[in-house]
Formats: C-alpha cells, structure tokens, sequence
C-alpha cells in the first residue's frame, strides 16, 4: 500500500513539475513571443481600431446626407511566423502587390512577427490573384477606412482619413479639425488583456448638399471656360455666419486623394491670401460713413488721378468724371473716390477700422490652417500712398472667408459674426463693426451699383454687391503682374438678407474684367438660392 501511495505522490509530482516549466516556458521564456500573437490577433481582428464617426451635410430641411462615412474592405496581410519559404512566396506575390520589391517582400516573410500588413486596399484583381495562389502565411480579412459617397463633393471641407493598425488620422479639413471627435480612442492590448476602444461621434455639418454640388458645377465651368488658375465660392448667411457651402476649383477625390498632389489638399478659402481689389471700396465707404466723415451725397471732384509721394493713382477706365457724390464712386468704382473717402477718415482712423473689420485677426472657423492678412504695408511704410492704395484694395490683403465675413457684416447691421461648419455650433458675435445707420448707407450705396451696372441684378429683388479687378503683385517684389483675380460679393434680399455668396476666378486668360467673368455665375448662385429656399420677392422691378 505504501509503495502505491509513494508511486502516486512521485507521479503527481512529475507532472506538476512538468506543469510548472511548461508556465514558465509560455510566460516567461516564450512570453514575449506569445503576447505578440495575442496582440496580433487582436490588431488582425480589428478589435483595437474604433469606429470612426460619420460626417453629414445637412440640406435645407436638415435631412442629413452622408458625407464620410465607415465602409468595410479587404486587407491582405501576412504572418511570417507561418510562411515555409519566404523567397518563393515573395516570387508569387510580387506580380500581384507590384508596389514592393520581391527583396523587400523576402525580407518582411523572414521575420518572426506573427502580423505584417501587405495591401491596404487591394483591388478585386489583387484579392482574386491572393485566392489562387493560396500561400501559406497569406490572409485576406475585413477591415474597414473611410469612404466619402459624394466624391469630390466638399472634399476641401471635409478633408480625408485613414487608420493603421489601431488609430484613425484625419487630414485637413472636418477630418483634421475634428479628429479626436470623430476618431475615438483606439483600444489597447498586452498579451490576452484588452482595453476595448471608445467609438468616434458623428458630426453634422451646415453645408447644404445641393448649394455645394450647384456651386462647385457653377465654379467648374468659370474657371475652365476664362482658363483660370483656379476659383473659390463662398456661400453664407451673413446673420448668423452659417457656411452653406465652400468650394474649390482644382479639388480632388478624398476617396483617392494618394493620386493627387498635396497642394490640392490646401483650402483656398481660409488658406490663401489674395489683394481684394475694388471690392475693398465698400469696407472703406462703410468706415468712413460711420464715422461721420462722409454722406452718401459728399461730393469731390474727380480729374481722373490723385498723385501722392510722387506716385500717381489713376481710375480704372482712366477716365475723370468730374463733381461726383460717395454714391457714384461706388457705382463707378473710382479709385481717387476711394482714396477720397480714405483721406476724410485720416490714416489712423482708417487703419483702426481694418483692424475692427477682422484684417488683423483669424476668423477662427471651425476649418484648419486658417491663415490671417496682412496690412504690413499700413505699419511699415506709413505713406499716404499705402493709404490711399489699400482704399482700393491694393497692397494689403485678405483671405476669402474674412472678406465675406466683412462684407457680411454690413449686409447684417454692423456685427460681426464668427463663421462656423459644424451645425451644432451656435451663431457668435464677435463685435460690433459698423452703425446700423452706416450699414444701410452702404448697402444702399452698393444696391444702386448693382441697379446701374444690371449684370447681378434677379428680377424681383434687391441686391447689393461689389465687384473687385486685382492686378496680382509680381513674386519678386515691387509692381503688378498683368494678371488679374476678379471678385464678386453680394447678399440678397438687400435689406434683410437670407445669404450672402463670394466668387472668386484667379488668373483668367486675358485678364477680363470682373463683370464680364464672376459676376455672372453670382447672379447664376443667387437665382439658385432663391429658388431654393423659395425666397419672396421683395420689390417690384420697374424696366
């Protein structure tokens, strides 16, 4: 009996010594080994990534529209721990990847890692090609990145993302600024212990689906048509600072942007900064007005040129007109009117009113890499000259998105408003700019522009725009080049506007006027709107 017990208790024992380096085998000799496969398989599986949020535009009914959203494709990877023969695996799959030399492709299948990702996205070619072959150690899974539905349909708003092996990373625009929102925190995983990630919120934005697609189509055919460099529309609710729609010409496809160059990444409208030209004269009639200097009906005597510090400033037609009141300088688009105004409100007075117009600031929108202007040429050459220029808008400069909110905010009464995309944001004031008196002064002023030229003019409503013909400085410093950026602002219905729309056509061929170019595809987007939101008439048209 003794014995059998003692035979027992050795063979108990043996097997719990056994037991006991076989645990210390997995945990600490081959510890390592075996948390990376665990890790592995949870970065193979996915579990570590969180689902990114989705981004909406919002139509006119704030039915949402998905912009960008989660979509599930095949990722080819590998586990070399499970490849027999890297060298004449790395052969076959080197015609099918084509992306990575077969060197390279032998080198990763040498490893020991139990993960190696190969193809991100293959095509159906690729995944097709990785069936038939079968080879060992080669996988297909699911994974899921971004998609955007609408394609190139407010890709410089929205930016794009991609994600590794357990993060997102959004680039420019929404995807960019809202990154962390939209992202989530990503889980985490030691060996068989994981933290399960936190999913990303969707965001809606206030960019309407079918102002956005119009604008773009609208845009497409300005630039191409005068062979421009390139365009910006701007669409808005000067009330409230809500962006409706934000377009670009050239963009891109977020859905393949790796095919495109990263200067097409870049948002013109809040990262370029451009001399606004005559547009200006409305900005610097407004200053003058509400500080008292000047009335609608101030006259001066135009003889065509003004010369000050032996440079002379002539009017664009290079005419003179004679006795002439604020209000036809506006109708007219009189440099030496301009400059007029300018030198009734003083340089200091006139600098303090840019800077209360936002020219020293960022707007701060909601979008990333918004750049600011300048007035460099107000506070490092101090001259009558740069005064008299800027009034015109020439030497200084702005950015799209700040030359509508200022505009904007002698469309609204006076204040300032904070432009925003994200639609759970609330309108913000920023400050009041202008007099209420002042605001209606000059919207009456630039009414009776649009009244007299007829080129902005919708039947049935009042409009108030400025068109703006900027000579494009030379890189080099010092003069003008021949080419030209033309600018178009207006707001409808004048006296209680529900929008506000900016087109800009950099470099058209030829250098036409503004009125020939953006103005038309203005009057195009603001019958659009107002058809649109079905916008009542506000005046009855006496031809």
């Amino acid at each position: 009996m003794g014995t059998r017990v003692t035979a027992l208790v050795w063979v108990f024992s043996l097997a719990f010594a056994l037991l006991g380096y076989r645990y210390y085998d997995v945990q600490l000799s081959q510890g390592d080994y075996y948390g990376r496969q665990a890790t592995a398989s949870n970065i193979i599986g996915g579990d570590l990534i969180p689902q990114r949020g989705s981004i909406y535009f919002l139509d006119k009914d704030d039915e949402q529209v998905p912009a960008a959203v989660n979509k599930e494709y095949p990722v080819v990877y590998a586990v070399p721990s499970e490849v027999e023969d890297p060298v004449a695996t790395a052969a076959a799959l080197t015609p099918i990847i084509e992306d990575i030399s077969q060197e390279d492709l032998e080198l990763l299948l040498s490893k020991k890692d139990p993960y190696e990702p190969l193809i991100k996205r293959p095509t159906e070619v690729q995944v097709k090609a990785i069936q038939d072959v079968f080879l060992k150690g080669i996988y297909i899974r699911s994974g899921s990145d971004r998609f955007y539905p609408l394609g190139k349909t407010g890709a410089h708003v929205l930016g794009f993302a991609s994600t590794n092996e357990s993060h997102w990373l959004g680039q420019y625009g929404i995807e960019s600024y809202y990154n962390q929102i939209l992202g989530g925190v990503p889980g985490e995983a030691e060996g068989d212990r994981v933290k399960q990630p936190k999913h990303g919120k969707d965001i809606q934005l206030t960019i309407d689906p079918n102002i956005q697609s119009h604008a773009e189509e609208t845009l497409s055919a300005l630039v191409e048509g005068y062979r421009g460099q390139g365009g910006t529309v701007i669409v808005a609710e000067p009330k409230t600072g809500k962006i409706l729609a934000m377009a670009s010409y050239p963009t891109f496809d977020p859905n393949e942007y790796s095919e495109f160059e990263i200067g097409s990444f870049l948002n013109p409208s809040v990262q370029s900064i451009y001399e606004p030209g005559s547009i200006f004269k409305v900005i610097t009639m407004a200053s003058a007005l509400d500080a008292g200097k000047i009335t609608p009906e101030t006259t001066y005597y135009d003889s065509g040129e003004l010369t000050l510090n032996e440079h002379t400033i002539k009017n664009w037609d290079l005419k003179a007109y004679g006795t002439v009141t604020m209000t036809n300088v506006i109708e007219r688009s009189l440099n030496t009117g301009a400059a007029f105004a300018q030198r009734q409100l003083g340089d200091e007075n006139f600098y303090e009113y840019l800077k209360r117009f936002g020219l020293k600031d960022q707007t701060q929108i909601d979008l990333p890499g918004e750049v600011t202007g300048s007035l460099l040429p107000l506070e490092q050459d101090v001259r009558e000259i740069n005064f008299a220029t800027a009034s015109f808008g020439q030497g200084i400069s702005i950015t799209p998105i700040r030359l509508i909110m200022a505009i904007s905010a002698i469309a609204n009464g006076g204040d300032m408003m904070r432009p925003y995309v994200n639609a759970d944001n609330k309108p913000q004031k920023v400050g009041r700019v202008i007099s209420k008196d002042a605001s209606k002064q000059t919207i009456e002023m630039m009414v009776s522009a649009v009244d007299k030229a007829g080129l902005a003019k919708v039947s049935g409503y009042t409009v108030a725009g400025k068109t703006g013909t900027a000579q494009v400085p030379k890189t080099n410093g010092g003069g003008y080049t021949d080419e030209v950026i033309n600018t178009y602002v207006g707001f409808a219905p004048a006296y209680d506007p529900r929008f506000i729309i900016l087109v800009r056509l950099d470099k058209p061929y030829g250098a036409p006027l503004a009125g020939l170019t953006v103005v038309p595809t203005f009057r195009d987007l603001a019958q659009y709107v107002i058809n649109y939101y079905n916008i009542p008439p506000d005046r009855i048209d006496i031809e």
